[in-house]
Parts: structure tokens; C-alpha cells; sequence
């Protein structure tokens, strides 16, 4: 058998958003190779999400157990392995998660077949597949190929592609026994944790107001986030902010930091190093601040003002409240 599979990952009754992305990825891939897509779901309670994704891919492959309840490596390889042992798809994508980084090399690993980690794409040359990732320090994008594999993995950096609209499917629904047929023991699913008081997830923001090098001291920061209150906007920023200690690492947009995609991104004395870039250019709308016309944030901002960020911030501030008022 052959298709493109994604894996749906899932977390306390949620679909992450990166599910959708490789979804929409997926369709292109399954086209082009004139192949079935199918959207995976491992659940104690696969119905739960069938109805969510059942209009983004053709067919449904679902394995409901109760110790798939919660994520966990042992589980989820046994139950993965043995269904793609099965039916055999020409690919699996995975998001380039704290999940799919622990799930992909063991399936990798268990099945012999070969993976493509952390990729910004995945296309199709000359009737094969080819994988896109960055390397050193992202300054380099090497394409990947897998020399006649009839099957690999990808895993998918979150961000990389928009999310799927929804298509005109109705997903089959098709259904497999689980294979465990015992408790695996070796490790458990203890408790979730949620982040602590005062941490910020900046990577479901809508609006960011995000700062850089340019801000100029930490005594400057309280005018980013006057902004950032006015437009309903959380605060992020770029490396070198973190590194001073103006802004804690949770805030931090990049390669060595989150990779986010809001709606509205507002880069205020960020100058757009590559590293900062990667993390936030498939943003919605990009709007840059910046005195040095040259400044490589420029590239991706589709809104530019060239000017003292100082000068500049207390008149959006004020602008933004008269509208919101």
C-alpha cells in the first residue's frame, strides 16, 4: 500500500495548531504523487477529534486504547509501528515538537526507515520525495532525499507552512484494533503540568509587539508594553534582549527561541538577523520600526517606518488607544 499519513498531535482535548499545517503540506504531497491522504489519530477517544479534522484529508485512520489517553513514546511507537507496518505509506509527517521529537527516531529507528528531522518543507521531484531543512545556524537550506526509499518520516518545524483551510472532504473513517495487548509499564503518564503564574505562551498570540537590540536599555521596555496593552498584543522579543536579561527567555522569537505566526507582528528595533527572521516570517502581517533603512527586517515587512523607535512608539501608543476608544 502507499499514502501520505499525518500525524494529528493532541493535547488535554486539543488539536495543536502544527496538525493543521502539515495537513494542508500533506494534500499537495498526496496530490502530486496521486496518493491517499489520511489524517491519524491515536486516542483513547478518537471521536473527539475525528469531527475536526474530517474535512481536511479524504480518510481517517483512527486506534482508540485507553493508555493512548496521553501522549507517551512506548505507547504511541508500538501502536504507529504496527499500523504503518501494515499498511505501508509512502510517508509520515510529524511535527517537530517535544512529541515529534521524541516519537519520529524511535518509529525511525524500530521500522528502518529513514528521517528527515526538523524540516521547513517537503516536495516532490521527479516523482519522489525530497525534504527541505535548515543547517548551520539556518544559514543554509540542504534538500534531503531518502535514495529510493519506498518509505520515511519527516518531522515539521512548527511554522513553516500556513494552516490548511478547510477542504471539501468528508473523511472516511476507518478504524484499526490496538495492538498492546498488555500495560506497558516501563514508563508512565504521570500528570500535566501547566506553565507556571507569569509565563507567557507567546506562540498563540494573535498581535506580538516585539523588541530588539534597538529598544536601546531595559528603562525603555515599560514604552513596548504600554504598546503592546493598547493593541491587545503580548510582549516578545529577539536574542539579544534575552541575553541582556531585559526580557525573560519564554519571550524570546527565533531559532534559538519560539517560532511564532500571528496575525500581526510588530518588530520594533529588531534589525532581522536570519536566526530572528525564521522564527516569525510566515507571520500574517509584518509591520517594522527601525532607524537604518537597510535593516533586513525590511525584506519580510509588508509596513516600514523608518525612524527613532523612541519617537516613534509613544505616537502609536496613543494612536492605537484613540482607536480601540
Amino acid at each position: 500500500m502507499s499514502g501520505i499519513w499525518v500525524l494529528i498531535e493532541h493535547r488535554r482535548g486539543e488539536i495543536r495548531e502544527i496538525s493543521y499545517e502539515m495537513l494542508g503540506k500533506g494534500r499537495m504531497v498526496s496530490e502530486k504523487l496521486n496518493q491517499e491522504l489520511s489524517a491519524v489519530i491515536l486516542s483513547s477517544d478518537a471521536k473527539a477529534y475525528v469531527d475536526k479534522v474530517k474535512k481536511y484529508a479524504p480518510k481517517i485512520l483512527t486506534i482508540e486504547d485507553k493508555q493512548l489517553e496521553n501522549y507517551n513514546a512506548l505507547t504511541y511507537q508500538a501502536v504507529l509501528s504496527a499500523l504503518a507496518t501494515e499498511k505501508a505509506p509512502s510517508l509520515i509527517l510529524m511535527g517537530h515538537t517535544s512529541y515529534g521529537m521524541d516519537l519520529a527516531p524511535r518509529v525511525s529507528a524500530g521500522l528502518k526507515w529513514p528521517l528527515a528531522s526538523d524540516c521547513i518543507d517537503v516536495e516532490v521531484v521527479d516523482g519522489t520525495i525530497e525534504a527541505v531543512r535548515r543547517m548551520y545556524s539556518d544559514k543554509v537550506n540542504a534538500r534531503i532525499g531518502f535514495r529510493g526509499a519506498k518509505n520515511s518520516l519527516v518531522t515539521v518545524r512548527p511554522g513553516s507552512f500556513p494552516a490548511e483551510i478547510e477542504a471539501a472532504y468528508d473523511g472516511e473513517v476507518v478504524s484499526a484494533p490496538s495492538p498492546l495487548t498488555a500495560e506497558i509499564q516501563a514508563r508512565k503518564f504521570i500528570e500535566f503540568l501547566e506553565a507556571a503564574a507569569g509565563e507567557v505562551d507567546i506562540t498563540r498570540a494573535d498581535i506580538l509587539v516585539s523588541v530588539g537590540r534597538g529598544i536601546g536599555d531595559a528603562e525603555n521596555i515599560p514604552l513596548a508594553e504600554a504598546l503592546a496593552q493598547a493593541l491587545g498584543a503580548t510582549l516578545s522579543c529577539s536574542r539579544p534582549v534575552v541575553d541582556k536579561k531585559w526580557l525573560p527567555k519564554e519571550r524570546q522569537v527565533g531559532t534559538s527561541g519560539k517560532t511564532v505566526k500571528p496575525k500581526v507582528y510588530i518588530a520594533l528595533g529588531i534589525s532581522g538577523a536570519f536566526q530572528h527572521v525564521a522564527g516569525m516570517k510566515n507571520s500574517g502581517t509584518i509591520i517594522a520600526v527601525n532607524k537604518d533603512p537597510k535593516a533586513p527586517i525590511f525584506t519580510v515587512a509588508q509596513y516600514g517606518i523608518v525612524d527613532d523607535l523612541l519617537k516613534v512608539l509613544p505616537a502609536l501608543t496613543e494612536k492605537a488607544k484613540a482607536l480601540r476608544a
